[in-house]
């Protein structure tokens, strides 16, 4: 396969892993472990409709239909088309804007982000949002959310082997909301991983760049962004992945799978949290040896903010395997149900970005 439509094959599997998994976990975001096992006789396989104490199943969302985080994922892809691949911390804005006042899944938004597109639309200085009585000092819950991270996969992808230059670009679409280490560095780490995946790399390499993107993140945001108390990133995604290596010494099985998703979620977490929900995206990826139908499965059925833990996760093994090894039923259920996004065209322009990246190295 030629080098470029190879990059087209990788980024749109990423793509539509990606969202696959944002709506394979949309049904059970909220839930825990137990009740999703409980209610599907174990983890999460198919599509279903959203029940109505989840917030797709609120925002009268569909079978097999992406929420806010996927759909924001593909407006940042098509802002970052359009641009040539040069999107700046104005052009992210104008797209985050855009997002939400057009695409359908704006009402999910998380926090971090609502706050900002609030005072976006009213002029307001956004270093406003969040602070503490007259002060200048934000609260330690806004910006560290996953927000930055859930949606980033697109830089990575047209960077193919280039870890490092993802990362440069992925700050731009962190600021304004997500102005923090934990998130800057959270987000770094999938946009290096889902790089070094579409350029090729084997499962250890994408795990080591994913960490070495969360340095990055931490020296970017040294510069650009604020420090808060609470959990270091790369700390717990190191606790994360010593979780994997634990669990891989116990005999393989459904058994096995459960208690590794329950221990991740006891001492990682998996929230809306950057600090809990990236590093169990990337220890799901690394515990399902990143297979495409067993990485969203698992994460999907991980508890609490599934739907941004099975994207994460899902771009990354999606960009690393390609179109033939997503699970096919599935794929053209989601395709048909999430045809408005236009992932076909989308991955061919990604693509040819991503080759004149390539050749520019």
């Amino acid at each position: 396969m030629q080098r470029q439509q190879q990059l087209e094959d990788r980024i749109f599997a990423s793509l539509a892993l990606a969202g696959m998994g944002d709506a394979l976990g949309a049904p059970t975001e909220q839930w825990t472990i137990a009740e999703i096992y409980a209610a599907h006789g174990g983890p999460v396989t198919r599509f279903v409709a959203p029940p109505p104490d989840t917030f797709a199943g609120a925002n009268r969302g569909g079978c097999a239909e992406v929420t806010d985080d996927a759909s924001q994922m593909y407006y940042l892809a098509h802002a970052l088309a359009r641009s040539g691949g040069a999107l700046d911390r104005e052009g992210w804005v104008a797209c985050l804007l855009d997002w939400a006042a057009h695409s359908p899944k704006a009402g999910f938004m998380g926090p971090s982000t609502a706050g900002i597109v609030q005072a976006l639309r009213e002029g307001r200085d956004t270093g406003g949002v969040g602070v503490i009585g007259a002060s200048r000092r934000k609260m330690t819950t806004v910006g560290t959310t996953n927000g930055a991270a859930m949606r980033v996969a697109p830089v990575g992808l047209l960077h193919p082997g280039q870890p490092r230059a993802a990362c440069a670009q992925a700050l731009a679409t962190c600021l304004p909301s997500h102005d923090t280490e934990v998130a800057i560095s959270a987000a770094c780490a999938i946009a290096a991983a889902t790089a070094a995946a579409v350029g090729g790399a084997g499962l250890d390499d994408v795990i080591a760049a994913a960490l070495d993107g969360g340095a990055q993140g931490e020296q970017l945001a040294a510069r650009h962004a604020r420090l808060v108390a609470g959990p270091n990133f790369l700390a717990r995604t190191r606790m994360a992945l010593a979780i994997v290596h634990d669990a891989h010494a116990a005999p393989a099985g459904p058994q096995r799978d459960r208690r590794f998703l329950e221990r991740l979620e006891r001492e990682v977490g998996n929230s809306v949290l950057a600090a809990e929900s990236v590093p169990s995206a990337l220890a799901i990826l690394a515990y399902a040896a990143a297979d495409p139908a067993r990485t969203i499965v698992l994460a999907a059925s991980a508890g609490n903010d599934t739907d941004s833990i099975a994207t994460m996760a899902g771009a990354i093994a999606g960009a690393m395997h390609g179109r033939q090894a997503l699970p096919q039923d599935m794929l053209a259920q989601f395709c048909a149900v999430n045809a408005a996004y236009g992932l076909e065209p989308l991955a061919a322009q990604l693509a040819q970005l991503a080759q004149g990246a390539h050749h520019a190295r």
